[in-house]
């Protein structure tokens, strides 16, 4: 078994937005250069397949897969923020693919854990609409493929600095997929208070996580501590996916948030040993935004790094920053699930 498989194409360059848009061909390019860098390890990087119209259809509507199949050759703005050129709906098909091949690698044992460097970035995405960067939901089609091989529970854990909206909205009614976000709150796309904890069945199975602009690592390590950590333990799920989005940290030009490489690697290690004990070790990663590409370099690079090492503590760095963020947050989440979890 390999304990890391980079999933990973050069092809993820070919998406192209309009000059100064933030989700740049850039970013593929930081990708690519930690994906060889892990090859030159020894490591394993595998190529993704397209997903599948069925896949898609397990959280898109097929009238939105429609539309946006019609987009193939042509510029189009989706929304404000949102573009495709004429290569991007063979590309989002990629990312979409490579999320969902992250969760069969793992759940077939032949990697303990799996990273997607994808591009376009996938949880704003509705089911039946395109926002944020976001045209295919590409965590949220991994997960729903997890359930038919095999996984009984999965958990999804969004560290991007934005609320994952349309992840939220896909599973909000299913007891059978946990969804908990860590995000700069109020910020784009306008989701993810406190109280929204989900819907009917799915109650208590959507925890969100809602912090000021300026959290630091303190504020991080207090609502894993304190909600993160013992919902996962108590939910026990057979897989563990994570948004892994960089857009927190201190040099992101859209976030407001104080984070330093070190917590990303962190909050990768509190969770490696959440999937240790909980799921043989199946971890499945899929990226997300991160717009400064020296912080996206230095904190893909530390992810790697602590999936392929030992599993051992979580060293959070000291931000020496006094902050009651992460004590605001924890307590209104805590408040909000209570009928549902012991916290």
């Amino acid at each position: 078994m390999n304990d890391l498989i980079l999933i990973s194409s050069p092809r993820f360059a070919e998406h192209q937005t309009p000059p100064g848009h933030p989700e740049r061909p850039e970013r593929a390019e930081v990708m690519d250069v930690i994906a060889a860098r892990w090859r030159d390890e020894r490591g394993e990087v595998v190529a993704p397949r397209a997903a599948t119209h069925e896949q898609l259809a397990r959280v898109h509507d097929g009238e939105y897969l429609r539309r946006i199949s019609e987009t193939a050759g042509q510029v189009v703005a989706l929304d404000p923020d949102t573009y495709t050129s004429p290569e991007t709906h063979e590309i989002a098909l990629l990312a979409a693919g490579a999320a969902i091949d992250t969760v069969e690698r793992v759940m077939s044992g032949s990697s303990r854990s799996a990273l997607a460097l994808v591009r376009p970035p996938g949880h704003h995405a509705e089911r039946g609409r395109a926002m944020g960067f976001c045209l295919y939901n590409n965590v949220a089609v991994a997960a729903a493929h997890a359930r038919t091989i095999g996984a009984e529970r999965v958990a999804i854990v969004d560290y991007d600095a934005h609320h994952g909206n349309g992840t939220q909205h896909m599973f909000e009614s299913s007891p059978r997929v946990l969804y908990v976000s860590l995000h700069q709150f109020p910020f784009y796309p306008g989701t993810g208070a406190a109280d929204e904890i989900g819907v009917g069945a799915g109650g208590g199975f959507t925890v969100n996580l809602p912090l000021d602009a300026g959290a630091v690592s303190e504020d991080y390590h207090r609502v894993f501590g304190e909600v993160v950590l013992p919902v996962l333990g108590q939910f026990k799920p057979n897989l563990l996916l994570v948004s892994a989005g960089f857009d927190a940290h201190e040099r992101d030009p859209l976030a407001h948030m104080r984070l330093t490489t070190e917590v990303f690697a962190a909050m990768t290690m509190e969770l490696r040993k959440v999937a240790a004990e909980c799921c043989d070790g199946r971890m499945a990663l899929v990226t997300e935004g991160g717009y400064d590409l020296h912080a996206l370099a230095a904190s893909l690079d530390a992810v790697v790094q602590t999936l392929a090492g030992p599993v051992g503590p979580a060293r959070w760095p000291k931000s020496e920053v006094a902050s009651t963020r992460g004590r605001a947050s924890a307590d209104a989440t805590k408040r909000a699930l209570a009928p549902f979890w012991k916290l």
